[in-house]
């Protein structure tokens, strides 16, 4: 028995892929939603044994630490990786390069590019040359990066020499000029064509295994991101969270200042939380959260003490900076963008004013309900009024006593209510 399930488990791994061509898109930033698509799609094309992976690939960069989760995935995958640079006009910039030239075979289409992968060392979000020290630890960031490089571009028998000066000199190629230059496998016109070179075609896998590729006729599924997935990269967008957050906290804002609409503060409390979560995926510089809050107080203050305009300039000065440093990487596919910084920043601060100004114009006046509403109000006199008496007041009879009588027919103003008494006062005396 023992012999014969050795003999059934061999029969199993020698059986051939089942097949299937896996597909998927990565378009835009490399985030952390994007890495762990990529690893959910790998673990579904091992377990059904597909031929090949193929990732159709447009990304202007995205974050370090989600690009290597992405290559350390491709890296350990028993099935080939396939990495086509698609449709034309399209390029693999940045993270995208390191990518491309980790899968196990690397594609272009034609009017495609790659390359420009020099790392940017950042303060804030932003980067910068800090003078010798600046200048120092960002030849290491890119002696580091250009290790990485040579790693992959070794292992995967590319042009070593060239694929660091995509990092070193943030070279950037053409389709033509990868091909020339040894760093990727085919230029094919479209996927049909592609599929078509890989017929037949032998591939090694990182690990060292061999495969011979069969994709002519073979079914192509497409592993799309779940409805989870889509939502939380929408909502991980940092332009898109700085904006649930902002409409978020006018609503909330609008709600407390004007209890009983219930909606604005229902779908305020929706953004902000919404907000938060997507930020939860991004690297968040925290002095860009301080600063945005010390623009809300510079703001309130404004208002409240009158600052002649310096509080409200710097609030909106504050405001845009923390917004633009808000998101901890040099990356501009990844930051939040100087427009939309502007865009959102002084709408918000016109609208937080505009809403100060009416809530303190209505603590200022008049109470017109409860006891407080009654004072000041102008009546006649029902009857005789000292010690007690009635007089009528806003079409209404109320008893009422006065500390000097006053005759029937007298003009009286309240002065007082006391236990649903008015204590009144004769005018014109």
């Amino acid at each position: 028995m023992k012999c014969f399930g050795c003999a059934v488990l061999i029969l199993f791994l020698a059986l051939p892929a089942c097949g299937e061509i896996a597909r998927i898109d990565l378009n835009g930033a490399i985030d952390p939603i994007t890495a762990g698509y990529v690893s959910r799609v790998i673990d579904a094309a091992e377990g059904s044994r597909a031929q090949l992976l193929l990732i159709r690939l447009q990304t202007p960069g995205g974050f370090g630490s989600s690009m290597e989760d992405i290559i350390g995935r491709i890296l350990s995958s028993k099935v080939p990786v396939v990495v086509y640079v698609t449709p034309s006009g399209a390029k693999a910039a940045s993270a995208g390069f390191f990518i491309l030239l980790a899968s196990d075979i690397a594609a272009m289409a034609p009017g495609t590019n790659t390359g420009a992968a020099h790392p940017l060392m950042a303060i804030g979000g932003f980067p910068v040359d800090g003078g010798q020290a600046g200048k120092t630890l960002t030849e290491k960031i890119t002696s580091n990066s250009t290790a990485f490089m040579r790693s992959i571009a070794a292992k995967r028998n590319r042009n070593v020499a060239e694929a660091e000066r995509g990092v070193v000199e943030s070279k950037s190629f053409t389709e033509t000029e990868a091909l020339n230059a040894h760093l990727i496998d085919f230029i094919a016109v479209n996927e049909q064509d592609l599929l078509a070179r890989l017929q037949g075609y032998r591939v090694k896998l990182f690990s060292g295994d061999e495969r011979v590729l069969v994709t002519q006729g073979e079914r192509i599924v497409d592993y799309p991101m779940t409805a989870r997935e889509k939502a939380l990269a929408a909502i991980s967008q940092p332009n898109l969270a700085l904006l649930l957050g902002i409409v978020g906290l006018i609503l909330l804002y609008f709600e407390f200042t004007h209890p009983g609409f219930i909606a604005p503060g229902v779908i305020g409390g929706i953004c902000v939380l919404l907000s938060v979560l997507g930020f939860s995926f991004l690297p968040i510089n925290y002095v860009g959260v301080l600063l945005i809050l010390l623009a809300i107080g510079l703001l309130v203050a404004e208002v409240k003490v009158g600052g002649f305009g310096i509080l409200g300039i710097g609030g909106l000065v504050s405001m845009v900076i923390g917004m633009l440093i808000l998101v901890d990487s040099p990356d501009p596919a990844v930051r939040i963008g100087l427009f939309t910084a502007l865009s959102l920043a002084l709408p918000f601060a016109a609208i937080l004013v505009i809403l100060l100004i009416a809530l303190l114009k209505s603590l200022k006046q008049k109470v017109a309900t409860g006891d407080e509403g009654m004072i000041g109000l102008v009546g006649i006199a029902d009857s005789d009024v000292s010690q007690n008496g009635r007089v009528k007041v806003r079409g209404e009879y109320w008893w009422a006593h006065a500390s000097a009588p006053i005759s029937a027919g007298k003009k009286v103003r309240v002065v007082a209510v006391e236990n649903l008494t008015l204590k009144v006062e004769e005018i014109g005396k």
